[in-house]
């Protein structure tokens, strides 16, 4: 794709943002004169300049398109990156996209399952939702002879094209961000969107959402009062994945929940002890667990669906998560500090006392308030105001997680406003840490390390071979020197061709100093 085109699609987006009055509502307090009176400038130029600012980013989002939609509900998951402001604004963008033609999706799926849509559904609705990638249809299926309805998820045709396109724009501004903005570096703006590219890419092969379903059901399958739906594996592909319909009311229905009779605080309760145990216990969670993905079946089950997006944490993530979650709770801030330290999250350079001084400024705030108003998002924030003082790097897998968390927060406040997360938290952490953190821990360490040191003993006679075939080819240099094949020498040349005056002598001065070592090697 031409790097010229990724630039004219910037300028559009920026347009876009300046007519909004996005670029109006930052803060210009911090800026140079000259960017101080562009940004004055942009604000003759916004649309509306008395709305929200919210609201003006979610219509600058809207108008960029689906990608952008999808783009922006990213970046609301990390805070370190557009803000804590803006994070939450674009939290709050709907993904209430146009659908599309029923015929379009009819052809989606016989194209990606290679059979007609008669053989594979008794019938088949006209969409009842759409979203940034995909959009849902109702169906029927035939199974032992009796009619059964299914949610039949299609993805939108060309969104593809769409992002990669919408994703070589963001890598231009992201390359942009660290060569102008120094300070941007500690926030890896590149790796944010190549993050960014893995996830749309994951997102866009609804086969993986499949199994991202069938493997939380099977980590679930014996938990009380969670599941996910069930997956139709003959009726999926790369473009569609067929699973079971949920007749439920809709965790943002509060009224509704009220009327099926359901008791909001212990739905409260379950869904972030839910969400905790899939994330301690699993390593493996749904990250994008907001109210329209969350449904509450006749039986009081919550049901979540949409896991286009997931996380997932390895032992060691999960045993800082939890020592950092259960000193926060316990006030014992100078563990909280020093397993920040263990992980590797803040400089070894730094005083341990000063960060468990600035943890404890963080967390004493949250002890000995009224329930409502103790809030995760209120620490992260918190936590995110230091980070800079510390020189915390960004950690993509903790920011996926501490986004997740806040929105699990915030769903719980949506169905009990005095509901106490820490309270909520604590038997679940309470019991993680009482059983990988004891006698267990070790005894599943020492189990651990019996399985690494058979994997070794395995391969010891591969790594002898190697290591004899590698002693071999240097003494062979040491013989015959270096020389280059022709597929080495055909690189060397494209290479040559392609780089400048000095990037020719650099790329000539490497080749001298191997041709050098081998004539050594030759003399010894």
């Amino acid at each position: 794709m031409s790097t010229a085109a990724a630039y004219l699609r910037l300028v559009k987006l920026g347009w876009v943002l300046v007519r909004e009055g996005v670029v109006s509502a930052l803060p210009a307090n911090d800026l140079p004169p000259l960017l101080r009176f562009g940004h004055s400038v942009a604000g003759l130029f916004a649309r509306n300049r008395n709305s929200a600012q919210s609201d003006n980013l979610a219509r600058a989002v809207e108008r960029l398109g689906p990608s952008y939609v999808k783009i922006g509900q990213f970046l609301a998951t990390r805070p370190d990156v557009v803000g804590v402001d803006f994070a939450a604004d674009l939290s709050l963008l709907q993904d209430q996209m146009p659908t599309f033609p029923k015929a379009v999706a009819t052809a989606q799926i016989e194209a990606s399952l290679g059979r007609k849509i008669d053989a594979l559904y008794t019938e088949f609705g006209d969409p009842v939702a759409a979203a940034s990638i995909a959009q849902v249809h109702p169906a029927i299926v035939t199974r032992d002879g009796k009619p059964v309805k299914v949610a039949v998820k299609v993805i939108r045709p060309g969104v593809r094209e769409r992002f990669a396109k919408d994703l070589e724009t963001n890598y231009v501004l992201a390359h942009l961000q660290e060569r102008f903005y120094p300070p941007a570096r500690r926030l890896k703006p590149i790796e944010v969107t190549k993050t960014l590219e893995q996830t749309t890419k994951v997102e866009m092969d609804l086969r993986l959402e499949a199994a991202a379903l069938s493997e939380l059901g099977e980590n679930t399958s014996g938990d009380v009062g969670f599941r996910v739906p069930t997956v139709d594996w003959e009726r999926t592909g790369r473009d569609v994945v067929t699973m079971e319909w949920i007749d439920g009311v809709k965790m943002s229905d509060i009224d509704g929940l009220k009327a099926a009779g359901h008791d909001l605080n212990t739905l409260a309760e379950r869904l972030m002890q839910a969400f905790l145990k899939h994330t301690l216990r699993d390593g493996f969670f749904h990250a994008d667990m907001h109210q329209g993905n969350l449904f509450v079946d006749p039986q009081g089950m919550v049901v979540a669906v949409d896991m286009g997006i997931v996380g997932r944490l390895g032992k060691k993530e999960r045993r800082f998560l939890a020592e950092i979650l259960f000193g926060f709770i316990t006030r014992d801030y100078q563990r909280v500090a020093d397993v920040h330290f263990e992980a590797g999250y803040v400089p070894g350079h730094h005083d341990h006392a000063s960060f468990a001084q600035a943890i404890r400024a963080i967390g004493e705030p949250i002890h000995g308030q009224p329930a409502d108003t103790i809030s995760m998002a209120k620490l992260l924030t918190l936590l995110f105001e230091v980070t800079e003082l510390f020189d915390m790097e960004t950690r993509p897998e903790l920011i996926m997680l501490q986004k997740t968390m806040v929105v699990v927060e915030g769903v719980a406040r949506s169905l009990n406003p005095h509901f106490n997360m820490w309270k909520a938290s604590e038997p679940v952490v309470g019991a993680w840490i009482r059983d990988n953190l004891g006698p267990k821990r070790i005894a599943s360490d020492m189990r651990d390390g019996l399985k690494a040191a058979f994997r070794l003993a395995e391969a010891i006679p591969e790594i002898a071979l190697k290591t004899e075939r590698f002693a071999q080819e240097v003494m062979n240099m040491g013989e015959k020197g270096l020389r280059f094949d022709a597929e080495t020498a055909e690189a060397i040349g494209r290479s040559e061709a392609r780089h400048s005056r000095s990037g020719r002598l650099a790329l000539w001065v490497i080749a001298a100093a191997l041709v050098y070592i081998g004539w050594k090697l030759s003399s010894i």
